[in-house]
Parts: structure tokens; C-alpha cells; sequence
């Protein structure tokens, strides 16, 4: 057998080809259908525009994609903010049993989403366990009504799901650092605050990066979160393209809605890769 057929790549290439075949078909399907018209309970695969137009102009669809990009980002940061703390925790503290920490750390991976999710609405809800517990120690007299069916609880739900897949892009990113680095940074009188700042966090921006992208492309496309906990008040684009595809019977339209959701995803993402890649240049 030659060195090539016994690469990891050429290994992977079935798998690949699988992967990008499936998702070209999906992407062609959604152009198709984007370009098409509904009539009734049929599709009318007549070329036209109205979709289209009715997406980039539509202030209700534009305003849902507002809306889900801020609450992406929130998301984001939030997963950030919690992730790079356990990330260095784990690649310069615990330097034992650093892979049972990882998993301990990650265990909420390990659980349905839906389950997670629905979990959160037992514990925001009108008598759930924040309510209850409040009212036992006499904090408040009625049940907070505000915790569940908007956008914050679906921030909540969501930094909770995807904050675990920041750690591994980052905890990758720091333990990758050379050391011998931060002890000239130390052997230079620099403080561990200015070490961290010019050393360990531009080295970890790749990671923070990836971590990055990894939570709010899904966040936000997330149609479940909102659903169950969202409310009136906490729709997301998601949930429009689903009920478009669902109880609307409006495929074209969803299509063109989920086109342009993946266009702003992707330049909203670009955006944060170049900016970061300035940020590193800078500090450096």
C-alpha cells in the first residue's frame, strides 16, 4: 500500500466529499426554490424575484435579523467571558488530570440539547426553582414573571448550551504557548497582568476566534431556544424560516430568508476574523 493511500487526508476524503456533496445539494435546492414562487400547495418553479426582494426589504424579516445578531453576539461574548477563564485554568493550573477536567467541564455536551433547554425552563419558570426559592427566603412575594418568555432567558438557555464548545478551541490555543515566552515576559519585569495582555492573550486569539465562530453561527440559526423559551418577544430569524418551511407553507420565501440569514452570518463573521486579525498586529 503506497504513503499516500495511508495519509489522514486521503483517508478522510470519502467522508469529505460526502460533506460537501450534501451540503451543495442543500444550497442548490434553497437557490432553487429562492427564485421560485408558492401557488397554493404547489411550487412554481416560474423564475421571479419576489422572494428576494421581499427578504432584503421586508422590515419585520430585517429586524428579526437584527435582532439575532445581537443576540448571537451577546451569546458569544457571554461564552467567551466563561470559557477563557476555565480554558486558562486548565492549560496553566491544572497540571493534573487536566483530561478528566476537560470532561467534567464539558459534561453538559454530553446531554440532549433538548433536554438542556427544557431544563431551563423548569428552573426560570412562574413557580420554577429561581421563583420558589426566592419567595422561601422572603425576597420577594410574588413570582418574578419577567425571567421567562424573552430574549434574555433565551441568552441564558443559549450561553449555557454553547459556552462548553469555547473551551476547546481556546484551552488548544493556550497550551500551545511556549512557555519559555512567558518567562522572559517575567524575566523582562513585566507583571502578570502585562504578561498576560502582550504575551498569552495575542497567542490565544486564534483560539478565541475560533471559539468565536464555533458559537454564534449556530446560535444564530437557532429556531428550538426561542421556540420554547423565547415568547412572543424572543423570535428569532430561525423561527421565521422554520415557520415559513412549517404552518406558513411558504418554502421560496423561506429560502430566500435563509440565503440572506447565511449571507449576514458569514459577513458578520468575516467582519470579527479580520478585526481580530488587526487586534493582533496591534498588540504585537
Amino acid at each position: 500500500m503506497s504513503r499516500r493511500s495511508n495519509s489522514p487526508y486521503f483517508l478522510l476524503t470519502p467522508a469529505m466529499l460526502t460533506t460537501v456533496a450534501t451540503l451543495a445539494i442543500c444550497m442548490v435546492v434553497l437557490m432553487v426554490l429562492a427564485v421560485a414562487r408558492q401557488s397554493y400547495l404547489d411550487i412554481d418553479l416560474t423564475f421571479s424575484t419576489h422572494n428576494v426582494e421581499l427578504a432584503l426589504t421586508s422590515p419585520l424579516i430585517l429586524k428579526l435579523m437584527v435582532k439575532s445578531a445581537l443576540i448571537s453576539f451577546g451569546v458569544t461574548l457571554l461564552s467567551l467571558v466563561l470559557a477563557y477563564p476555565i480554558a486558562y485554568l486548565l492549560a496553566f493550573d491544572l497540571t493534573r488530570n487536566k483530561l478528566l477536567w476537560l470532561m467534567l467541564f464539558t459534561l453538559p455536551c454530553w446531554i440532549s440539547y433538548l433536554l438542556r433547554v427544557l431544563s431551563w425552563k423548569l428552573i426560570l419558570g412562574y413557580q420554577g426553582m429561581i421563583n420558589t426559592s426566592l419567595m422561601g427566603l422572603g425576597i420577594i412575594d410574588q413570582p418574578i414573571e419577567a425571567l421567562l418568555y424573552n430574549s434574555t432567558s433565551v441568552v441564558i438557555a443559549l450561553t449555557h448550551a454553547w459556552a462548553p464548545f469555547a473551551i476547546l478551541p481556546i484551552y488548544v490555543s493556550l497550551e500551545k504557548i511556549d512557555r519559555s515566552l512567558i518567562r522572559a515576559s517575567g524575566d523582562l519585569s513585566d507583571t502578570p497582568m502585562q504578561t498576560f495582555f502582550r504575551v498569552i492573550l495575542p497567542l490565544s486569539l486564534p483560539g478565541v476566534t475560533a471559539a468565536f465562530v464555533l458559537v454564534f453561527i449556530p446560535t444564530f440559526g437557532d429556531y428550538v431556544t426561542p421556540h420554547l423559551l423565547g415568547g412572543p418577544t424572543g423570535v428569532m430569524i430561525g423561527n421565521f424560516i422554520a415557520m415559513q418551511f412549517g404552518a406558513s407553507n411558504n418554502w421560496p420565501l423561506g429560502a430566500a430568508v435563509a440565503l440572506l440569514a447565511m449571507l449576514v452570518a458569514t459577513l458578520l463573521v468575516c467582519i470579527f476574523i479580520a478585526g481580530s486579525r488587526h487586534a493582533i498586529k496591534a498588540i504585537r
